[in-house]
């Protein structure tokens, strides 16, 4: 009787998880681009495009006529006199007081900094809008250290959970064998005493597991709690083909900041060059006071006149050359941080290489040390049920089992980690 009741505890228990219904698995790609979309930042985008396009209007309506009044009334002390005394003859006197409103309108008819200007504005927002989204990418970096975190959580969970299971059919054995009186109580207090502290070493990990999907829920905006199934990326064969292109990789979007920036630089050189340059424009004014352009007038008269004007610096003591030389250094600093940046990244590329061949190393012998830990405590369990070990032995060579199962499965992660890590650093999308 006692036989065929151990029996029957040994048959497989039914999981909980089988009336469980399937969740969809969480995807490492849709979280990285969920977390982009989601930072407010990203609003920055089109604002930073409508600030462009209302600056380049204001450059439009410079080559539009530009109208402005001005009025103006005045006393003086002395007024032009003609020093000519003639007989019977009374020469005219300006008046002391003068009045005249008079409306200006001028027309740039040629200006060589209009284009360059624009140019400079184009340059700026791109540069502006390339520095967010290299702002931005830094997200998917955080993505994936949460999601990682919560994957190696949620491994070592279900690893316990396995062992619980076969823990908790060892237990009824020794209940049978100590109320049978073939075992001592402490057979059964042993392998109670272990099955609490694998349930606190649970409960440690899913308060872990819960704080990093409550982050990467916020992050991402996406639905997500602990039944939430992370799915493992298989990112090997783009981890190998991404080596053989390694050195002309310049994925990452400071790269496209570092060539907008000097775009930028050079549009403003090209748009400092062109301020020395002549500049032609028509003017006209009308308008009606006392005296009109008859200044030894008395009356209040009309007036009008128009013309072509022409402004030229052509020296201004080296001022142009200095701007110039400015501009010029700032393209060494951009290409100085640039390299800096390029030599960090193959620093932390190397790294992550390294830890890959490692992992990739010890990957592959982890299943061969859990297949001989199992033997060996499928071995202990029959002499366990047999009564020749004690139950102390057992869990020992059970828990021997379980650090070698949570090693591979911890291995595993982290060497997809590392693939993830690689290909973020690298600026390659994690699909």
């Amino acid at each position: 009787m006692i036989s065929q009741l151990i029996l029957s505890l040994l048959l497989p228990l039914p999981l909980s998880s089988a009336q469980t219904p399937a969740q969809d698995t969480v995807h490492l790609g849709v979280l990285q681009a969920s977390a982009v979309q989601r930072d407010p930042r990203g609003r920055e985008l089109d604002l930073l495009a409508s600030q462009s396009r209302l600056r380049q209007k204001n450059l439009d309506a410079e080559h539009r006529p530009s109208l402005s009044a001005e009025s103006q009334a005045q006393y003086q002390s002395a007024v032009a006199r003609i020093p000519v005394v003639l007989p019977g003859v009374t020469l005219p006197v300006s008046p002391h007081d003068s009045y005249d409103a008079r409306l200006l309108a001028q027309q740039r008819l040629y200006d060589p900094t209009l284009a360059s200007r624009r140019a400079v504005e184009d340059a700026q927002v791109s540069e502006a809008q390339s520095r967010l989204r290299a702002s931005l990418f830094s997200l998917r970096q955080h993505v994936n250290d949460l999601f990682f975190a919560s994957l190696r959580a949620q491994s070592q969970i279900a690893e316990m959970e396995t062992t619980i299971t076969d823990l908790e059919a060892q237990l009824r054995v020794a209940e049978v064998r100590v109320r049978e009186g073939s075992a001592l109580t402490s057979e059964e207090l042993a392998i109670r005493a272990e099955l609490l502290r694998r349930r606190q070493t649970i409960a440690e990990l899913g308060a872990s597991h819960r704080a990093s999907v409550d982050v990467l829920a916020d992050l991402t905006g996406q639905s997500l709690d602990t039944l939430s199934v992370l799915g493992m990326p298989e990112l090997g064969a783009e981890v190998a083909r991404v080596r053989s292109t390694l050195v002309a990789l310049r994925a990452r979007p400071e790269y496209e900041q570092f060539a907008r920036s000097r775009d930028l630089l050079q549009r403003q050189d090209e748009a400092r060059a062109a301020q020395d340059r002549p500049r032609v424009s028509a003017f006209g004014s009308a308008g009606y006071g006392r005296p009109g352009l008859n200044p030894l007038s008395d009356k209040f008269d009309g007036y009008w006149l128009a013309g072509v004007q022409l402004q030229w610096t052509p020296w201004n003591w080296g001022a142009t050359d200095r701007d110039r030389e400015v501009l010029s250094l700032q393209r060494q600093i951009v290409t100085a941080d640039e390299q800096q940046f390029t030599e960090s990244l193959r620093r932390g590329v190397a790294q992550d290489l390294a830890t890959i061949d490692r992992l990739g190393g010890v990957v592959s012998s982890d299943d061969e040390i859990v297949a001989l830990r199992e033997r060996i405590a499928t071995e202990m369990r029959v002499r366990f049920t047999e009564g020749v070990v004690t139950s102390a032995e057992y869990v020992d060579k059970q828990t021997d089992v379980l650090s070698a199962r949570i090693s591979r499965a911890l291995h595993r992660v982290e060497l997809a980690q590392a693939h993830a890590r690689f290909l973020t650093t690298l600026g390659i999308e994690v699909r």
